[in-house]
């Protein structure tokens, strides 16, 4: 169906959608949500309903929500950082004896890598979701 006939504007440029906010599952809000908040050096913001809000500064919020009833399914978050703050970064995962590797899939234990020319390293949060921080962004065809 064309988008006029659900009310959207057929000719929005992609830089007119945004993204907002998602929300992130985990077993203990509070653990979590933290966890990300310490390793990228932010805040974690008052509660908002049952979501524990992580501001990534770009207007994008990472809402942390409590699910109890079912495993979580694991999902993967890549952070745009700054350079001179990846080795902060990286500090804070070893001084709380969390790996972190080179590639997605974890086989690459300690080392980062040098993708499109910046840095980059891979790691897993409390409930096991690939958590992500690189230097540059992918350059895409």
């Amino acid at each position: 169906m064309p988008r006029e006939q659900h009310g959207q504007d057929a000719s929005a440029a992609p830089a007119d959608v945004q993204l907002n906010h998602t929300a992130v599952y985990a077993t203990d809000r509070h653990l979590s949500a933290e966890f990300l908040a310490t390793v990228l050096g932010l805040e974690v913001g008052s509660p908002f309903g049952p979501f524990l809000p992580v501001d990534l500064g770009n207007g994008v919020t990472l809402d942390f929500y409590e699910k109890r009833d079912e495993p979580i399914q694991s999902q993967h978050y890549a952070f745009l950082v700054p350079d001179d703050r990846f080795d902060t970064m990286i500090a804070r995962l070893d001084a709380v004896a969390v790996a972190h590797y080179a590639d997605p899939g974890h086989t690459e234990p300690g080392r980062i890598n040098r993708l499109f020319g910046g840095r980059g390293a891979y790691f897993r949060d409390p409930d096991g979701h690939n958590m992500e921080i690189m230097t540059r962004p992918y350059v895409r065809p």
